[in-house]
């Protein structure tokens, strides 16, 4: 991948209000509703005045299946890069190749010890009210990329997680398993689109776990035909400057962690340490969370503390909404589609 020809230079289309949009724009008034109003909003504003659109996924927002809505996002040009954990990643392919298999657990505050370990003795890994099967999610998948990960390490070559999970995917040799409507993959569009993914901490993911355990059996030779997470980094680094120069780019994070707090860094580092003073700021913000503003809590601090830290400037649109994600982010991507 080539920074320059990353992003899309599809312009943004206003679309007709469909009913969940008039239904938002008519009772969402007040506090977290107006907020999530106002960052959709934003959102349009900074798309149709020529600016892109960077996600960040943190949680478990790929097994709450947010590709029932995303991909659309994705095919219609209104997301353009995607910063996400190794566990959203993998956990979007998974419930495409095994969703039958899932399980959901309603009642699961009710849980005992050992009903988690007769989940467990099932091969059953609980996500809050859904269970992921192992055999027919996990380990169909390490299969797939044992494929694509040996093959090049063979072959000399080096890829960043996502790039071989788009080789699987694109090969079409597990469209068997899909269990799913394909459409809504959110992985099976970006693949499609060739979008620009950016894991960051990838190692902790289950499928990193797996990588970790080929190298330690000797099935790879080299350690480092995995690119790292310095590596996305840097590639950032000329994406954003490259980039920024013809678009706006804003940031659109959903929860906390490395998944957000990764990409955002690139600014001021683009600025404190190289000296790219000319790299303009992020040009929209906004961040879902359930994580109240608090003291220490970094995904708790509130937009403004990031110009202190050179990520946002004092006249960026900066949005915070304190609520689900599972329930704001639908909402909002039903309101720039237009649904």
């Amino acid at each position: 991948m080539t920074p320059e020809n990353e992003i899309s230079a599809m312009a943004h289309t206003p679309q007709a209000d469909g009913s969940i949009t008039r239904f938002i724009n008519h009772h969402y008034r007040h506090f977290n509703a107006a907020a999530l109003v106002d960052a959709a909003k934003g959102y349009h504003q900074h798309l149709a005045s020529g600016g892109k659109m960077m996600i960040t996924l943190a949680g478990a927002m790929s097994t709450a299946e947010l590709g029932l809505s995303l991909a659309e996002m994705i095919r219609q040009d209104k997301v353009h890069l995607i910063s996400c954990t190794g566990a959203n990643l993998e956990e979007d392919v998974f419930n495409l190749v095994a969703h039958d298999y899932y399980e959901r657990v309603p009642h699961y505050r009710q849980l005992s010890p050992q009903d988690e370990q007769d989940l467990l003795d099932r091969h059953m890994n609980r996500v809050t009210d859904t269970c992921i099967p192992e055999g027919e999610a996990m380990r169909r998948m390490e299969t797939a990329m044992l494929e694509v990960w040996t093959a090049a390490d063979q072959a000399g070559k080096r890829f960043f997680p996502h790039e071989f999970f788009y080789q699987v995917l694109l090969s079409g040799k597990y469209q068997e398993f899909y269990q799913i409507d394909p459409k809504d993959s959110w992985m099976l569009a970006a693949a499609e689109k060739n979008l620009p993914i950016i894991v960051p901490g990838w190692e902790d993911a289950t499928l990193g776990n797996m990588y970790a355990a080929a190298v330690i059996r000797g099935d790879i030779k080299n350690v480092h035909t995995v690119r790292t997470g310095i590596e996305y980094m840097t590639w950032l680094a000329e994406f954003y400057t490259q980039a920024s120069m013809k678009n706006s780019i804003g940031m659109f994070q959903i929860g906390g962690g490395i998944a957000g707090d990764f990409p955002i860094c690139v600014v001021p580092m683009l600025h404190q340490d190289l000296g790219r003073d000319s790299v303009p700021l992020w040009g929209y913000f906004c961040q879902i969370s359930d994580s109240t503003t608090s003291y220490g809590s970094y995904s708790g601090a509130v937009p403004n503390e990031k110009i202190t830290w050179g990520k946002l400037g004092v006249d960026t649109p900066k949005f915070i909404i304190e609520s689900d994600a599972t329930i704001v982010a639908p909402l909002i991507f039903a309101h720039v589609l237009g649904w």
